[in-house]
């Protein structure tokens, strides 16, 4: 196990194998990453490990399985492990709901302004009650645009729907052939994210990640409107970093609310300095229910696969 887990699932995995905890919860470097491949039949990871050719390619490789707590799996060369003959697994399902409150939490927090307030009210710099400082925008009424209409897309989506009075528009790389009856709300999909970007006023990415190049560019933030905001719970490769900090420091949007980056645990400097941004470190499953039960779920796959049975959540 690379990093700890809740205390019920390592009980659970200490009684059927042999474990190697992980008990000071430290990141494993490169070095130790390889060590692991030769030493241990199967890795439980996490987003935290690169898991790289450089690491999966050792002479007189064991591991034959790697269990991914979570959903995304950007942090493993998935290619280079299929050719190897590495079985992979995630945990989808079970952290749709913490993932998706996190999201409408940086939804009302960038909209509101929540970050630049308790900043203002922690300095001192707060001098009572006042009916034009400060202002926020109210989301009723407003365009929600989901890029990745998965099923922490879908989650974020009803809850901005029903709870907040948001309408909601998609880009998903699979059309949905009727969303009203997909989703039980009515949704307008279109067929870029660039049509998307220039039509929401909130925008919220659920991306995997992964990818060469984020979908999220200079250019597809240059659509946006000056008065929206832009919120990140997918991975933090998916949009470009620099063009989202570039846009911000010139007020090319309103805001941001960010719970992943490109490169953590770092978060560039100018970015933590901005009062129009909301920063949170990776949280989006991080409820004791999501993260036992995203535990369990890679035990049941590691049971799956020793047991003969297969893989509960094969990574296809």
């Amino acid at each position: 196990m690379t990093r700890r887990l809740p205390a019920a699932v390592e009980a659970r995995l200490s009684g059927r194998y042999d474990v190697r905890l992980n008990a000071d919860d430290k990141p494993l470097d490169s070095a130790q990453l390889r060590a692991a491949m030769t030493d241990y039949d199967a890795l439980i990871a996490t987003v935290s490990d690169c898991l790289d050719r450089r690491v999966l390619d050792v002479p007189d490789r064991r591991v034959q399985l790697i269990a991914n707590v979570g959903v995304g799996v950007s942090n493993i060369d998935i290619d280079y492990a299929r050719r190897e003959g590495i079985a992979l697994s995630n945990t989808p399902d079970v952290l749709t709901d913490a993932t998706a409150d996190i999201a409408l939490l940086l939804i009302l927090a960038s909209t509101r302004r929540a970050f630049a307030a308790e900043q203002k009210l922690r300095r001192g710099d707060w001098r009572g009650f006042s009916l034009v400082d400060g202002l926020g925008i109210s989301v009723r009424g407003k365009m929600l645009g989901v890029v990745g209409m998965g099923r922490i897309g879908r989650a974020t989506a009803r809850r901005a729907h029903f709870a907040l009075g948001m309408q909601v528009t998609f880009y998903n790389r699979s059309p949905i052939a009727d969303p009203l009856l997909e989703f039980g709300f009515a949704a307008h999909q279109v067929d870029s994210i660039d049509s998307l970007m220039a039509t929401a006023d909130v925008v919220s990415i659920h991306l995997p990640g992964g990818i060469t190049e984020p979908l999220i560019g200079a250019r597809q933030i240059a659509q946006m409107k000056s008065s929206a905001h832009l919120i990140n719970t997918g991975r933090g490769d998916s949009i470009d970093q620099q063009a989202l900090i570039a846009a911000l420091l010139d007020g090319r949007i309103a805001g941001a609310g960010l719970d992943v980056f490109a490169d953590e645990p770092d978060v560039p400097e100018v970015l933590m300095q901005l009062d129009n941004v909301t920063l949170l470190p990776h949280i989006g499953s991080a409820t004791e229910e999501a993260r036992t039960a995203m535990g369990m779920l890679a035990a049941d796959n590691l049971d799956g696969f020793f047991g003969g049975i297969g893989l509960i959540n094969a990574v296809l």
